[in-house]
């Protein structure tokens, strides 16, 4: 593969052309990561539908763990795509450290939920040891795929990144739905989610194999600094799903086994408003982790993600026997009437999630203290105080809105800061001393 910048890099395209670039990635990842939300809500559904209460909230309480796992491979790809788009002049440096890091965390990883299958098995109340073994498998290929995604997204090359998240939804819809079928438990719905995972990451490895050209390299850009941007962001990440997956773990605990299942349906909606903006993220992250773009960049994602939220909502409250089709059908009518809410709560954790990355975009890390204390508030009052959905649903929603405004006030401070500190700096004397 030819040694070249991400396009839209300084000097690589005009304005014009930048805007045309913008607008064509913009529409190639909505359109793929769409394919995959349908995708994947859509095995999702039916695995409601065909595997029943009892046995989905299983499967929903694994899937919400593989999610908070996830955070690896989704702090590889922040790393990847910031350190591209920052400095594109050592694109191919950063490629080869990406996936020199990554195969060692996949692999660790792996072992690691391995060796933790009998405490995920006991604490999850799966009983199957099996199918808290495939936690193990599926975190390999997952991982790999996150540094895949990341330098893709980072050199922009949106065709590929669409062609990756599409192979990340459509085969798990496939071959799950067809085991499920055949053997409706949850060990099969996850082993179809683990065989999905394959599919993008055999792809990932395929459109990478050809090493860049060496180019400019640079100490910042080696191994260690590498792995420690990339678990400073894993924990950001961390902190960001403990704090909207928990819940469901919790629910496990508080909640009775039909009654964690209809909280698990409602997440269905939730998860759907959640993830239906996501492409706005993927676009807009390489523009919010450049010093100059990344305030107009933060503005419009975050309008673009609220609108379409309140869409969502405003139509799930106004047809919310047609959204409880979405979320597993008649058999679990008795959430109905709080599928708006639920709608709501995913509004809210897209707009959160948009803000966890520009932190990590701009290198922050002050911020992400108060999404773990909204974690220990959130875990602490629905454990002592909760029996119901409707209770749950009410703290976990409470605690996260609350969030949500005091981090949006402090992105806001900081971003406005941010012209005064470089004014600062360029009004300096060449001889003077820098600006603190």
């Amino acid at each position: 593969m030819p040694d070249r910048a991400p396009e839209g890099s300084p000097g690589a395209t005009t304005l014009g052309g930048k805007a045309r670039t913008f607008l064509s990635g913009g529409g190639q990842i909505a359109v793929a990561m769409m394919v995959m939300n349908f995708a994947t809500y859509g095995f999702t559904m039916s695995a409601a539908r065909v595997i029943g209460p009892a046995s989905y909230g299983a499967f929903f309480a694994l899937m919400n763990l593989v999610m908070i796992v996830s955070v690896v491979q989704l702090g590889l790809q922040a790393t990847a795509a910031r350190r591209i788009s920052a400095d594109p002049a050592h694109v191919g440096q950063i490629e080869r450290g990406i996936l020199r890091v990554s195969i060692r965390a996949s692999l660790l990883l792996s072992g690691l939920l391995l060796v933790a299958a009998p405490l995920v098995d006991r604490l999850l109340d799966l009983d199957s040891l099996s199918t808290a073994a495939l936690a193990a498998v599926v975190a390999f290929p997952m991982t790999m795929m996150g540094a895949q995604a990341g330098i893709l997204q980072g050199e922009r090359r949106w065709r590929e990144l669409g062609i990756l998240y599409v192979l990340a939804g459509v085969p798990r819809l496939v071959v799950g739905l067809a085991l499920i079928l055949w053997q409706p438990t949850e060990f099969m719905a996850f082993l179809g989610v683990t065989i999905g995972f394959f599919a993008p990451y055999l792809y990932g490895t395929l459109v990478l194999r050809n090493e860049r050209a060496t180019g400019e390299t640079h100490e910042r850009h080696g191994f260690l600094p590498i792995i420690k941007e990339a678990l400073i962001n894993s924990q950001a990440l961390f902190a960001y799903f403990a704090l909207t997956n928990t819940d469901m773990l919790v629910g496990r605990t508080v909640l009775d086994s039909h009654d964690s299942g209809l909280y698990a349906a409602g997440l269905i909606v939730a998860r759907a408003v959640m993830f239906l903006p996501q492409f706005v993220v993927v676009v807009a992250f390489p523009s919010m982790a450049t010093e100059h773009g990344r305030g107009k960049a933060l503005a419009q994602s975050v309008g673009a993600v609220t609108a379409l939220g309140v869409v969502c909502t405003a139509a799930t409250a106004a047809l919310p026997q047609l959204a409880l089709i979405f979320a597993g059908g008649g058999e679990y009518d008795e959430v109905a009437d709080l599928l708006w809410l639920f709608a709501l709560l995913g509004t809210t954790m897209a707009v959160l999630q948009l803000l966890v990355y520009s932190v990590l975009a701009r290198q922050g890390t002050l911020s992400i203290a108060l999404v773990w204390v909204a974690l220990v508030v959130m875990v602490g009052i629905a454990s002592s105080m909760v029996s119901t959905v409707a209770g749950l649903l009410t703290v976990v929603l409470t605690v996260e809105v609350v969030l949500l405004a005091v981090l949006l006030a402090i992105s806001v401070v900081m971003l406005r800061r941010a012209p005064s500190a470089r004014a600062a700096v360029e009004a300096q004397p060449p001889s003077g001393p820098p600006a603190q």
